[in-house]
């Protein structure tokens, strides 16, 4: 595969460069390429009313109230076909993560379902957003399904307030939003929030690239649009590259020959 070497550090496909690349529209590629973030929708990529069904039997965080996950490790193996890597926790350092809560601890979650992995929708999804990033084989993959719903209000974050999560490539797609008030994603240049970016309400079936090294992102609390009804608002997030010395050291642990993005 022919790719454009970025100043970044990331390398993201010329536009003919594979069939794959295709998936994402040129101004997608351009847009993360000179300006660190894209966003654009994914409807008619995917199957979006059978993904949401798989929010409902989500298990509860056990470390954060008010939320539900599942989160696997893939991989692309040395055919391009995309496979599970199998169990390793999640852990960010607290240079990345400053919420109490999660910070510098290893967090354990149980595994998305074979039947979402198993989805033709799910790998060809995985497969191109590996491609639009530049994501070799044996790279660990993080994707997640993760989010909130309750009655009131609630800060989805957890007290992280503007930050990254500590990868090279992050992407974020939202699954549903429902009775949801809030929930507006921002982007800065600094950690400080003064140099602000974009903000942006994402809606069901649209995602956000985004050059996590580069920026900094934030969500908005939520709140209830009807008090008579629960709110809900869950997404899917999937990166890799990490540059989290605390999560490449775990990584090492349980996959011994990853190829990761360890710092020499």
């Amino acid at each position: 595969m022919k790719l454009d070497t970025l100043t970044h550090g990331v390398e993201l496909p010329s536009m003919s460069a594979h069939p794959i690349a295709e998936y994402w529209r040129p101004e997608v590629i351009e847009a993360l390429r000179h300006q660190d973030w894209a966003k654009t929708d994914l409807r008619e990529r995917i199957d979006l009313a059978a993904w949401q069904g798989f929010v409902a039997d989500l298990p509860r965080d056990p470390y954060v109230n008010l939320r539900w996950k599942r989160m696997s490790w893939l991989a692309l193996n040395d055919q391009g076909e995309v496979e599970d890597m199998g169990q390793c926790p999640m852990a960010q350092g607290g240079a990345f993560n400053d919420a109490e809560s999660m910070a510098d601890r290893l967090r354990y979650y149980d595994p998305l379902t074979q039947a979402f992995l198993a989805r033709p929708d799910v790998k060809a999804f995985v497969l191109a957003w590996a491609t639009l990033w530049g994501i070799g084989a044996h790279e660990p993959i993080l994707m997640q399904i993760t989010g909130v719903r309750g009655e009131g209000a609630v800060d989805p974050l957890q007290g992280q307030g503007i930050h990254a999560d500590g990868c090279k490539a992050l992407s974020i797609l939202v699954l549903n939003r429902e009775n949801v008030a809030g929930a507006e994603n921002h982007l800065f240049a600094d950690k400080a929030g003064t140099q602000s970016l974009v903000d942006i309400t994402l809606n069901p079936g649209d995602i956000l690239h985004l050059r996590d090294d580069r920026l900094f992102h934030s969500v908005d609390g939520i709140e209830q649009l009807d008090s008579e009804a629960p709110f809900e608002r869950f997404i899917i997030i999937i990166n890799s590259r990490f540059v989290d010395d605390f999560q490449n050291r775990i990584l090492r642990r349980h996959f011994p020959k990853a190829v990761l993005n360890e710092r020499r």
